[in-house]
């Protein structure tokens, strides 16, 4: 018996996708529940399982074919039993190939357990799509591999870090560059196909299409320059505070929550409390009418593979600092892994943007629509500092906060980053809410 693969239903904001990766070909057997196939809207990475175990029939889209919903992209064999489906995987597998043909030839069929076998290792582990399909081109088994992701679960870089334990490198200069083993090279790979190269003597261009998330990010940021009045106002904040409450109790936080204690969720927190104080900048304009919400939705902005991405922290005000730092952990594993969901990206009242990450001394973040108001946090330099009189050295932070001028005004534009800094700078204000 036949059965057909769809398109599911997409949300009624997005119109359709793009296939990007396949993860099976036609005639290889395919689990149910496993990916079969990566469809890219201008939002997430959708992940399309296979409905039913079997062999695949037929593919209907390429890869970087758009679809829409409902439409079929494969047809899966699902009257293949189990023992013959296992035949057809090792028929694909280079390394199982002399076990097949020993079995046709009346051998033992004791030659093809291993890969069964191997199999079973893998079913019983969790593997990221990414990583299982990688595992598969080089014939990386599940046992072979200790598991980073949570609840050991196999992720790219573990495989990555694998290859490339076995095969260390030679010096060369290329390979030497800081965090060089950490750039994920096959999103580039993938697009050497579709770009046109244009050779003029030793010149070379490329031209690589926009996913569709990039296209999107670039559409939503030109529209909030050309229709918000954007302005941004700057601060700096004395760091050493949080760094020392956060040094003492690190470890006693870490043990007690089995998560580490960041900034991150201090200068949730300290934001909160301003949003708090000044309404309009947790507000957003619809149409002629000013929409002053009564929750926190909180944005953080987060580097995915695919671009930037802002899941969303519901209900902010609700969560511990336990539960930020967990949830911001999450997001950002989320969206290196393309695992986050269409609700998880939607909404939110206030975007917290953090450069700091990447080296950014200063910034001017750009609006996330149809918010009014948006924080840029920004590396932490030591710096000569005036304290009492004296020169001290401090570790300072500069604050940026980017608003729409429509809504808010200067004054409280200037206030709401006061209250952040006065926050950081002494913590126990936010448990006394003063």
């Amino acid at each position: 018996m036949s059965t057909e693969i769809k398109v599911p239903e997409l949300p009624e904001s997005i119109a359709d996708a793009v296939v990007v990766d396949w993860y099976k070909k036609p005639g290889e057997w395919i689990q149910q529940g496993d990916t079969l196939v990566d469809l890219e809207t201008d939002k997430v990475v959708l992940e399309v399982p296979a409905t039913v175990s079997g062999v695949i029939e037929k593919i209907a889209f390429a890869e970087g074919a758009v679809v829409t919903a409902g439409q079929v992209l494969a047809v899966l064999d699902e009257s293949v039993q189990t023992e013959e489906a296992s035949t057809v995987a090792k028929k694909t597998a280079p390394a199982a190939s002399q076990a097949t043909v020993t079995k046709k030839t009346g051998a033992p069929e004791a030659a093809a357990e291993p890969a069964i076998e191997e199999d079973a290792a893998e079913a019983e582990v969790a593997i990221s799509p990414s990583a299982r399909k990688i595992m598969r081109e080089q014939g990386i088994t599940a046992d072979m591999i200790a598991g980073s992701g949570k609840h050991g679960r196999i992720l790219k870089e573990d495989i990555q870090a694998y290859i490339e334990s076995e095969n260390p490198p030679q010096n060369k200069p290329e390979e030497l560059a800081p965090q060089a083993s950490k750039v994920d090279t096959a999103p580039l790979k993938k697009a050497a196909a579709a770009y046109d190269e244009i050779v003029t003597g030793t010149r070379l261009e490329k031209r690589v299409p926009m996913t569709r998330l990039r296209a999107r990010i670039a559409e939503r940021l030109l529209h909030a320059q050309q229709n918000a009045a954007i302005l941004t106002t700057f601060n700096e904040v004395n760091m050493k505070p949080i760094m020392a409450l956060r040094e003492k109790y690190k470890d006693k936080f870490q043990r007690e929550y089995d998560i580490k204690l960041g900034f991150m969720s201090f200068f949730i927190k300290a934001a909160l409390e301003a949003l708090k104080r000044f309404p309009a900048v947790n507000a957003s304009i619809d149409g002629n009418d000013i929409v002053y919400h009564g929750y926190y939705d909180i944005g953080i902005a987060v580097s995915g593979a695919r671009g930037l991405v802002v899941p969303v922290l519901r209900n902010a005000e609700e969560m511990s600092m336990a539960d930020i730092e967990q949830s911001v952990l999450d997001f950002a594993i989320k969206a290196r892994d393309n695992k986050l969901g269409l609700e998880e990206i939607t909404g939110g009242t206030f975007t917290i943007s953090n450069g700091g990450v990447f080296g950014s001394m200063l910034s001017t973040p750009i609006l996330n629509p149809p918010q009014s108001a948006i924080l840029g946090m920004h590396t932490i330099k030591e710096r000569a500092m005036v304290v009492d009189g004296g020169i001290v050295i401090l570790p300072m932070m500069y604050l940026a906060l980017s608003y729409d001028h429509r809504i808010i005004d200067g004054r409280e534009a200037v206030q709401f980053l006061v209250t952040i800094k006065e926050l950081l700078e002494d913590p126990s204000r936010m448990l006394l809410g003063i």
